[in-house]
């Protein structure tokens, strides 16, 4: 891949979208992963104002200071660009607090509400600066395995690094400059209170699962595989499957002309 020619052809296209839409700019939550931090700066790249907000709920304090960290480096490259803190702590525990206990309690409920949370803060902040909230999903989270939360992460207007694959991003962040402790630091969604990464919720490597979803698309044997490649592919299959509702429309229920 030519990495920075396609540096230029996001920064080209999210300009161009931008202004077909009749917006002023873009809004992007900055979590301090890779993602958010090259969603980040091929939206400053573009010249329009960027708000980078960051939106601490309960994450380690590792994750925060990479989030600051970015937006400090964003703001010194790019004087279009503005940041904003926005803790969101008391607000969750608002709603953890109005939740019957079996809600409140329930673990992955909570973990995507929180995301939800972060999503209606990204789009107040994005009407009252007539702005876009940039999605910050790649590939094979995106249309491999799913792993977002629908209406949380998953709820933005576009979504410019959503044809590359894990990967990519880092070597996209390598070419724009993203801080080291950035594409150092393992992935994580940040939506639980331990430290537990994307890996170990999944079970597999992005390599790995970027693997398998090439070897689907492709058609391929199964048979052929080595046992950890047989593993690898049934844990994309279940996540794929699992979530297969997050990537296709909205099931529309059709009137037959006969009943109107």
């Amino acid at each position: 891949m030519q990495y920075a020619a396609v540096i230029d052809h996001i920064t080209d296209w999210l300009r161009d979208y931008c202004h077909s839409a009749g917006m002023d700019g873009f809004v992007v939550g900055v979590s301090g992963g890779i993602d958010s931090a090259v969603t980040s700066a091929l939206c400053a790249r573009t010249g329009l104002p960027v708000l980078a907000l960051s939106m601490p709920l309960r994450q380690a304090a590792d994750q925060h200071d990479l989030s600051q960290q970015h937006c400090q480096w964003l703001q010194a490259r790019y004087p279009q660009v503005t940041s904003r803190t926005i803790s969101l702590g008391e607000s969750f525990a608002s709603i953890e607090a109005a939740f019957d206990d079996d809600v409140s309690s329930h673990r992955l409920a909570m973990a995507n509400s929180r995301a939800r949370l972060r999503m209606l803060t990204l789009y107040a902040h994005a009407g009252a600066m007539r702005a876009l909230v940039a999605g910050t999903g790649n590939k094979v989270e995106d249309f491999g395995v799913g792993f977002y939360t629908k209406y949380g992460d998953g709820g933005v207007d576009v979504s410019p690094i959503a044809d590359l694959m894990k990967t990519e991003v880092y070597a996209l962040a390598a070419e724009l400059g993203v801080l080291q402790a950035i594409q150092d630091a393992a992935p994580t969604d940040g939506l639980w209170d331990d430290e537990r990464t994307d890996e170990g919720q999944l079970g597999a490597s992005y390599a790995e699962l970027e693997w398998a979803m090439r070897f689907e698309e492709a058609g391929g044997d199964a048979q052929q595989c080595d046992p950890r490649q047989r593993e690898v592919l049934a844990t994309y299959r279940r996540f794929h499957q699992a979530n297969l509702h997050k990537m296709e429309p909205i099931p529309v229920c059709m009137i037959p002309a006969a009943l109107r």
